[in-house]
């Protein structure tokens, strides 16, 4: 186990470093990473309704089927439109996030006050209205904000990303002394 540790930290920590700079690449240019973002959920859609296309021939009975294919070729066609005109995709998505954003902070305001979540009932709050004060920037600078809501996400999601890689990393790292 401890010569797999000594051969496998420094991978992780590259990985790490790399995603790291991605990041910091991405926040340099959130336009460009915004339309990275966007084409790379419309191939991601394609390549899910192409499955769920594919698998839809291996459910259990003719309903099971005909759902199968309706919701592949839903997440087909939904890609395609992403990929096919990137600019309404930016924006449609970006329309989604910041819904999903207002959504989600009102779910953990309302659940911060219940009973059994007394104990971190300010963490939810903050994370709730930190929530929902980004969707509010983002539908108060509509459409402006398209253009790097994406690529911002992108970017605090790799150097998340890094930053957990390169401590996961350094902690598998083999100590040097010898005991």
């Amino acid at each position: 186990m401890r010569s797999k540790k000594m051969k496998t930290w420094i991978w992780w920590l590259i990985a790490g470093g790399l995603s790291l700079l991605g990041g910091l690449f991405a926040l340099a240019n959130p336009l460009a990473a915004t339309l990275t973002a966007e084409l790379f959920a419309g191939w991601s859609f394609i390549l899910v309704g192409i499955f769920v296309l594919v698998s839809a021939f291996n459910d259990q009975g003719w309903g099971a089927r005909a759902m199968a294919i309706l919701l592949g070729i839903l997440i087909l066609l939904f890609g395609i439109s992403l990929v096919s005109n990137p600019v309404a995709g930016i924006i449609s998505l970006t329309i989604v996030s910041g819904i999903m954003l207002l959504i989600f902070g009102i779910m953990r305001i309302v659940l911060a006050f219940s009973t059994e979540l007394s104990q971190i009932r300010w963490a939810l709050i903050l994370s709730g209205a930190l929530s929902i004060i980004l969707a509010i920037m983002i539908f108060s600078n509509f459409p402006q904000s398209a253009a790097a809501v994406l690529g911002i996400f992108l970017a605090v999601e790799l150097i998340s990303n890094g930053v957990s890689l390169i401590i996961l990393a350094m902690a598998r790292k083999p100590d040097t002394q010898a005991g």
